[in-house]
């Protein structure tokens, strides 16, 4: 795969799999000839931070359940996401875990009866702070994307919230919209 920049849709990463798929990004990968790869760095509970309090309507603090992941691009680091979830959804599932989710996060919510129905994205670029600087092998000059997601369910209630930071000069956020 070349460093040229990767165009990134957002789409078939808020649909379920069917059953013996890949997760999203190593099937979108695999589509391109590369090899996508994930290490979930961190699983577990933790305080919910202001910002990830506001996207789930929770009050700051309470607990939510994070995945810290650094996605990889044939072993490369691309992206650093948290991606984090109610307790009431994941405490005490394999989104509490550090393992691989077999068709990836989004296909076990479905299992468990969250379907997402309606996304809002924000991005932002910024300068990236010296852990996400050198988890992404980036340069002191080399800014970063930041995505931040909330996924919520068919009567409105936020199931998932991500929060991913992404090497500015490696992507391209392409966004289709259907109007009626």
């Amino acid at each position: 795969m070349s460093d040229s920049a990767w165009v990134s849709i957002s789409m078939p990463y808020l649909t379920p799999r069917e059953k013996g798929q890949p997760d999203a990004w190593g099937a979108e990968a695999a589509s391109r000839g590369g090899k996508g790869s994930q290490r979930i760095a961190f699983a577990g509970e933790v305080p919910a931070p202001d910002e990830v309090a506001a996207l789930l309507g929770l009050h700051t603090g309470e607990p939510v359940v994070v995945r810290r992941r650094i996605i990889q691009l044939d072993g490369k680091p691309c992206e650093l996401t948290d991606t984090y979830y109610p307790p009431s959804i994941a405490r005490g599932t394999r989104l509490a875990e550090k393992g691989k989710i077999p068709g990836g996060a989004v296909t076990f919510l479905a299992e468990l009866g969250h379907v997402g129905a309606r996304v809002r994205e924000d991005v932002t670029a910024r300068m990236p702070g010296k852990d996400e600087r050198e988890a992404l092998q980036l340069g002191a000059d080399e800014p970063v994307l930041r995505l931040s997601r909330v996924t919520l369910d068919g009567d409105d209630k936020p199931i998932q919230a991500d929060l991913m930071v992404m090497p500015a000069h490696r992507q391209r956020l392409r966004y289709e919209i259907k109007i009626g």
